[in-house]
């Protein structure tokens, strides 16, 4: 077996490369100018919105299950609309949220070396390495987000776009197992 520090710098760099790709992905490719649409008379929303408190939301909200087979409610769900929306506590925070990020992909990374170290031998090939390394870095990274189109109507177009990006993660998370994979 081989130990999971071993692979500190397969860890860190993989993390690195992550956090790096995806800046790339977000800030220059075009693929995700479009996940997003304005509201229609986008202020009157707001504002007949008022002051709601950060949390998760969904309308028309049913506090039961006894409730949501009442015909009142079945009618609402009838004339819609129906949706899901996350209301955040200010304006993003780009340190905070890039160091959060920083941190999710070396807890990736760490899941990922922990598998590895488990499944694989001292000397494995690089193409074996690559393989188990990306293929579990693209699950943690991608899979979330198809649970998101099935339960909370998010476009698939926009899941299989994650799942693109989360396979760019994998595939220079696997690259950096591989490389630095001891023999």
């Amino acid at each position: 077996m081989v130990p999971m520090i071993s692979l500190f710098w397969a860890v860190l760099l993989a993390a690195g490369l992550v956090f790096v790709v995806s800046s790339v992905v977000w800030m220059v490719l075009p693929h995700h100018k479009t996940d997003f649409k304005g509201l229609p008379d986008e202020q009157a929303v707001l504002d007949a919105l008022g002051e709601v408190p950060p949390g998760a939301y969904d309308f028309p909200h049913v506090a039961s299950w006894d409730e949501a087979k009442t015909p009142e409610m079945k009618a609402r769900f009838e004339k819609g609309p129906v949706g899901f929306f996350t209301v955040a506590p200010g304006a993003p925070n780009m340190g905070k949220n890039l160091a959060t990020w920083f941190v999710y992909c070396l807890v990736v990374s760490w899941i990922v070396c922990y598998v590895a170290t488990r499944t694989l031998q001292p000397g494995a090939e690089y193409l074996l390495v690559f393989q188990i390394t990306c293929t579990v870095a693209w699950a943690a990274y991608g899979l979330s987000a198809v649970s998101d189109s099935v339960w909370f109507s998010r476009p698939w177009s926009q899941t299989f776009k994650l799942l693109f990006d989360a396979l760019l993660y994998g595939l220079v998370t696997g690259g950096a197992f591989g490389w630095l994979w001891p023999s």
